[in-house]
């Protein structure tokens, strides 16, 4: 209660100062702080005009606001003094932002931007206009958009000056893919996609020299009227004072390759691997995206470090000569990393030494051979040896090729997409005070994704994993695995040997916007076929065993959807979507551990800390967390979360998140159950603030969650509602982590 106070009374001895201190203190005499800017548009023309765009070519603009309400990084920089040599003066300006000064010659700018944007869009007659209210010494500016009707395309020609290019184009149905069109609002960018559409198809048949300025535009209008003659004018080949010619259609006479390394001629990466990855071809014609395709392909293998594709004229002629040349990075690496743990409040520290080589069989295939080592020391065990820890060791080894390692897809399939294939193989030992646990586990996994597209996918062709219990403490086993409690039937499925063989599949998409996942994966399905094609008998507890080893048969779905919207250039708004349901049968009636739901933590229902919420209304009677009995079949998360940018590498976040966990099955556990008609009352809700540090390759994250709706109390309201009868240290969960939560 007092560590709240305190808090309490620091925040609000910062948000004091910070809201004395005067906004203009740095403006010098004479000129104005830019407060605000606006732009404005005429009821009837707010569908035309998406302002929200138009905001884009607006030269200056006010400074940054928290939350879109106060302008923190202005304040931060106001509180330093004049003294530059004071180190405090100047981390406050470092951390802060410096008032921004209107400038009319800045505004006039904005404006001509705008009304050139607005007329490149099809509104010839646009105007813009400002408007500027002083009052002390702030200065706020509103733009005026009156975009007036838009000018629509009446005809349209295509006039080809060369007669290859033109004969080229018709016998490609050119036609067909045009961009333009009779009746078409008069777009200018528009136009130039459609300039950059015809550059792209002929530097993709040959003509290496053909650029887009060879393309342009003449524009008839009929004076009172909206209408636009529109003619596309291709022109011949000029070079200085030469006459005009045809443009020229280039071939691939010879492909060479080199080390850029002077002081070795030696090629590290077999003439195959290279093959493959040049998708321009001797006696072809030139193709300026396949050129691009051989840059990006080249620039996937971890064993190339640099790449110079160099085209050369063959005098005289149409035929060009493609040198590529390569840098390679050294093979092999040993890095070693050290960390820190913390589960549950118990500390512990690990370190891993890796080996990598990047190029094992001269194909850029990665060996990575990892070891690790990891301590922690156990608090509040009763009926255990007090200086008795947990101690892991791992060691893991993967190979991963950068292409399908599958025989039988064509070699122009595996050329049409970025490809890798992985080989994965560890052997994991944990030993704790109640028991040691063996994992054995071999993966063969292929991700794939098609250039210019935004999809990724993955193939678990084949996930097996092999958990061996040697011992387990006489006092684990009576006081939870062996009790009456029908709950415990989840804790001893995990606690027995098991072999798992997983067949899973992924798909994510990803743009500015949007951001889609989706897995589907299934266990002992092909296992159970051929038992029970074999004949094999059940043993008592109705399960088929392989090498004497119950294996676990289960089907596991999730989704997952994140939805942005950018306010402005500081401030955004996210919204986020998890649904994840898997289901045991045949071999198995309880899930394994390892695929279990668990609700709470920095990515989930942010109140609660990891593995403590759920499933449904579910409290153990002693009120104490069991990260095992707190797991469930089916997870639901919904978050919102509004994030703003705040000064320097801070960033900050409010953020609300409802969800839960639930049973599939009756085990014991009160309230657990899903059920249709029940399961909305049992939806936790909390809500809290968090501060981003952006170091652009990483994201440093905390978060500080309250608890809103707690359903572990269901007839308590001062329990069952902590919004409204909050109690700090009841009802926070603090999380640190690194990257977004979604």
């Amino acid at each position: 209660m007092q560590r709240a106070l305190g808090w309490s009374l620091f925040l609000m001895i910062a948000v004091a100062l910070l809201s004395s201190c005067s906004t203009t203190r740095f403006v010098p005499e004479g000129q104005y702080l830019l407060s605000d800017v606006s732009l404005k548009v005429d009821k009837s023309e707010r569908k035309e005009v998406n302002l929200s765009q138009m905001k884009a070519y607006v030269r200056q603009n006010p400074n940054s606001r928290l939350f879109g309400l106060i302008k923190l990084p202005l304040r931060t920089y106001s509180l330093s003094g004049r003294d530059s040599s004071k180190w405090i003066n100047r981390t406050l300006r470092s951390f802060g932002e410096a008032p921004v000064i209107f400038d009319s010659l800045q505004t006039l700018r904005s404006c001509a931007d705008l009304q050139q944007e607005l007329r490149n869009r099809g509104y010839m007659r646009a105007r813009v206009t400002y408007d500027v209210k002083r009052r002390g010494k702030k200065a706020s500016v509103s733009y005026h958009l009156q975009p007036g009707t838009p000018f629509y395309v009446s005809s349209l020609n295509y006039v080809i000056a060369d007669s290859c290019i033109a004969n080229l184009l018709t016998a490609s149905g050119d036609s067909l893919r045009r961009l333009l069109s009779v009746g078409m609002k008069f777009d200018v960018s528009l136009l130039d996609a459609e300039r950059k559409r015809i550059t792209t198809f002929l530097t993709d048949n040959g003509y290496y020299r053909f650029h887009k300025e060879f393309i342009t535009y003449r524009a008839d209008s009929v004076r009172g009227s909206q209408l636009v003659d529109l003619t596309l004018l291709l022109r011949p080949y000029q070079r200085n004072n030469m006459p005009d010619t045809l443009h020229t259609k280039y071939t691939i006479r010879s492909i060479s390759y080199q080390n850029g390394d002077a002081d070795d001629d030696r090629m590290h990466l077999r003439r195959r691997v290279l093959e493959e990855c040049t998708y321009l071809n001797e006696g072809q014609p030139y193709s300026g995206t396949k050129l691009q395709n051989t840059y990006n392909h080249f620039g996937r293998l971890q064993a190339v470090k640099y790449t110079n594709i160099a085209m050369r004229q063959v005098p005289d002629t149409s035929l060009l000569d493609c040198n590529v040349t390569l840098l390679t990075n050294k093979p092999s690496t040993i890095s070693f990393q050290p960390e820190g743990t913390n589960t549950a409040g118990d500390l512990g520290a690990a370190v891993s030494v890796t080996y990598q080589n990047r190029n094992l069989f001269r194909g850029s295939e990665v060996l990575s051979i990892e070891f690790r080592g990891a301590y922690e020391a156990i608090k509040g065990l009763e009926g255990y040896a007090a200086n008795e820890d947990f101690v892991e060791y791992s060691t893991e080894a993967k190979l991963t090729f950068p292409r399908f390692i599958i025989p039988f897809f064509s070699k122009k399939y595996r050329r049409s997409m970025d490809a890798t294939s992985e080989v994965s193989l560890l052997y994991d030992i944990q030993s704790r005070p109640e028991f040691q646990r063996q994992v054995v586990s071999g993966a063969l996994r292929f991700r794939w994704s098609f250039p210019q597209h935004r999809s990724r996918y993955q193939l678990d062709l084949l996930d097996l994993d092999y958990v061996f219990m040697p011992w387990i403490s006489t006092t684990f086993k009576k006081e939870y695995l062996e009790s009456e409690n029908t709950r415990n039937a989840v804790l001893r499925y995990n606690y027995e040997d098991l072999f798992i063989t997983k067949i899973g599949f992924s798909y994510s998409y990803n743009n500015q916007s949007y951001a889609l996942k989706t897995n589907v994966e299934t266990s002992g399905n092909v296992l159970s076929l051929l038992a029970h094609t074999a004949g094999l008998a059940k043993d008592n507890l109705d399960q088929y065993k392989v090498f004497n080893i119950a294996f676990a048969q289960y089907a596991k779905g999730d989704f997952d959807l994140t939805r942005s919207f950018q306010i402005d250039r500081n401030n955004q708004l996210v919204f986020h979507l998890g649904v994840g349901i898997a289901y045991p049968y045949g071999n198995s009636t309880v899930l394994p551990f390892e695929k279990r739901y668990f609700s709470g933590g920095a990515n989930s229902v942010r109140g609660w800390s990891v593995r403590s919420l759920g499933p449904g209304s579910f409290k153990e009677k002693d009120g104490r967390i069991n990260f095992i009995s707190q797991t469930g079949d089916m997870k639901l998360d919904l978050n919102a979360e509004y994030r703003t940018h705040l000064f320097w590498k801070l960033g900050g976040a409010l953020f609300v998140d409802a969800g839960n966990i639930w049973t599939l099955r009756e085990n014991g556990q009160e309230g657990g159950l899903f059920r249709f008609n029940e399961f909305y009352k049992q939806l936790a809700a909390s809500y809290g603030v968090g501060l981003r540090f952006n170091f652009d390759y990483f994201i440093l994250r905390f978060d500080l969650g309250m608890k809103a709706v707690n359903p572990s109390f269901r007839t308590d309201d001062s329990e069952h509602y902590p919004i409204i009868h909050p109690r700090f240290s009841r009802d926070y969960a603090f999380h640190f982590a690194v990257g977004l939560p979604f």
